[in-house]
């Protein structure tokens, strides 16, 4: 895996091979971050199911802040802080730690984002899981963004009241859904 564009374009990113993780391919990260291209300068992101910090790493590379990169995967995020270190970058955290416990953490340290990237293991409620506790603790920065991927657009499932489907598309046997916060 590689940086596709910005600042660190052409860096590689290792960890494709960690048990429980799937990787976001180069084609498919390559066509999400063009349909977000305009939310990523001078935003902080979150990366909930980080496994290698691929999205993160790519974000920060397009001009975001800060990026906070979890995984529950030890390995996974000592691959992410190996990354992060070979490439040079210094404006992220890395947290080993679960997804609901990490959201509680940002809670309770007055964290909120502009863009949230959830794609956890598929065949889970994940997605919905987090979505809830992002609402919940108004995580979501107003005008944010949630990018959604799974296995089936049925398991991605939301609070219309809250989020609008802003872009979706399908990419062989996944898809990405990126979510809009309604003000």
């Amino acid at each position: 895996m590689k940086v596709i564009s910005g600042k660190y374009k052409g860096r590689n990113i290792i960890g494709f091979d960690i048990d429980g993780t799937r990787p976001t391919m180069d084609r498919v990260k390559e066509s999400l971050f063009a349909m977000i291209q305009t939310y990523i300068p001078e935003s902080t992101v979150l990366d909930l199911f980080s496994g290698s910090g691929n999205l993160g790493i790519e974000a920060l590379s397009e001009g975001a802040t800060f990026s906070y990169l979890v995984d529950k995967n030890s390995k996974a995020c000592n691959i992410i802080k190996k990354n992060l270190r070979e490439i040079g970058i210094e404006d992220a955290e890395v947290n080993n730690l679960e997804y609901n416990k990490a959201l509680s953490y940002y809670k309770e340290n007055n964290i909120t984002f502009d863009i949230i990237f959830l794609d956890p293991p598929y065949k889970t409620n994940y997605i919905e899981e987090s979505i809830d506790k992002i609402s919940e603790y108004n995580l979501l920065k107003d005008d944010g963004i949630i990018i959604c991927e799974n296995s089936s657009l049925d398991k991605i499932v939301y609070n219309d009241q809250e989020y609008t489907e802003y872009k979706s598309k399908k990419y062989g046997d996944k898809w990405v859904v990126i979510l809009k916060k309604i003000c």
